[in-house]
């Protein structure tokens, strides 16, 4: 015999291991692969999510989900909540009231009217927005660091608002604020101090007392399924992808209404720790769901999904700038070809914009249109499409 008994144990308990062995890596193999090309091919595991509402705060990247929101929307012709007349706002910076929405009426049934997306600038109202919106809604919003987002407050409502009108830079506004800021002015002010806790419809003057802002805390995580953090944009992306069952194209996207870098101020270390005094509801509100987005992308991704997600995100980004931009890079508003594509201009803002590839063929050209399109020009495309019958918004170009 060639084999003693011996040897042949030990051969036998060799091919059990090299099977064992083979059949865990070929479950591995599966169950990677199987990830990989769901994830490459832009599938959504489940039927995605069609009512969404998306507070929408001001200076926190919510321009560029805005896009998302409305191109969603567009494609799977899905109503949305546009303000009435010729308004861009849905009532900001009041308290958000049903008859805001264009389409529904103060009295009567009508009052009963649902939309599947709302994401226009308003102050959040609970009650209100329930009015319009139909139970089961998807409730999310994005919050910056506070640091940079009353920066970009500063610079884009610079001519607009009073605190800031006679204060030469933010630094020198932050050194000394209630020089400039006057509380009674109320909303004309509310911009320059804890913008996103009033966007969420609280006081953005109250003292930031521990119980008080613990129970406004809760009261946003009780409203809003998720809070989304604009540092980390692509993973909030992946994470709402992930939520919604969107596809990878639903939520790939272009920066928009962003700043040239020569229209973004530097602060001092002195003065980034003062934002975080004088915004100090504003700075509690990001600590907190910065926390949280972390825990959540952990519970429902993990580390190895998200990365793999956010590669993906990231490589069809650079896909669609090649067949979409010209020159592949953001535009100022004198190097925009097409005045559609023109964004609003506001303060000391230098706000950027994109040019089309020539020579695309109708249906790869409306879809770059979209993903470019500014924020004013969607609202009155899908205005015009959703109320034929009503006059056309006028789409003002340069702010004060």
């Amino acid at each position: 015999m060639l084999f003693t008994l011996g040897g042949m144990q030990r051969c036998f308990w060799a091919i059990l291991l090299l099977a064992l062995t083979l059949f865990l890596l070929a479950t591995f193999l599966h169950v990677d692969i199987r990830l990989h090309t769901r994830l490459l091919s832009g599938e959504a595991k489940g039927p995605p999510v069609t009512n969404v509402m998306f507070l929408k705060t001001h200076k926190t990247a919510s321009s560029t989900v805005f896009n998302i929101l409305f191109r969603f929307a567009e494609t799977h012709n899905l109503s949305v909540a546009l303000p009435t007349g010729s308004s861009f706002h849905l009532g900001y910076p009041w308290l958000f009231l049903a008859r805001y929405v264009e389409g529904v009426e103060q009295d009567g049934p009508s009052l009963q009217q649902r939309f599947n997306i709302m994401c226009n600038h308003l102050r959040f109202n609970l009650p209100e927005v329930q009015k319009v919106m139909p139970k089961g809604t998807f409730y999310f919003s994005i919050l910056r660091n506070p640091i940079f987002q009353l920066e970009s407050s500063f610079i884009y409502y610079k001519n607009h608002v009073p605190a800031f009108q006679g204060a030469k830079s933010l630094n020198v506004f932050l050194a000394s604020p209630w020089a400039y800021y006057n509380e009674s002015l109320g909303l004309q002010n509310v911009y320059a101090r804890n913008n996103m806790w009033f966007d969420l419809g609280f006081d953005n003057n109250a003292p930031a007392e521990e119980s008080y802002v613990r129970a406004r805390l809760a009261d946003v995580e009780q409203r809003f399924q998720l809070v989304l953090i604009a540092e980390y944009f692509d993973e909030s992306m992946v994470l709402l992808r992930h939520l919604l069952h969107w596809r990878l194209d639903d939520v790939v996207s272009f920066r928009l209404n962003s700043r040239s870098q020569r229209s973004i101020t530097s602060l001092t270390p002195e003065s980034q720790e003062r934002v975080k005094r004088w915004c100090a509801l504003d700075w509690r509100l990001y600590q907190h769901f910065n926390r949280t987005f972390w825990f959540r992308v952990g519970a429902e991704l993990g580390p190895r999904q998200l990365r793999s997600e956010v590669a993906l995100l990231r490589a069809r980004r650079r896909e669609l700038t090649a067949l979409c931009l010209q020159d592949g890079e953001p535009k100022n508003d004198s190097q925009i070809t097409d005045p559609r594509l023109r964004p609003y201009q506001a303060g000391k803002a230098d706000i950027l914009g994109y040019n089309i590839r020539q020579g695309l063929d109708n249906e790869t050209l409306q879809m770059c249109l979209r993903m470019v399109i500014p924020e004013l020009q969607y609202t009155a495309h899908l205005y015009a499409l959703q109320f034929p019958e009503k006059p056309p918004k006028s789409i003002p170009l340069r702010g004060p």
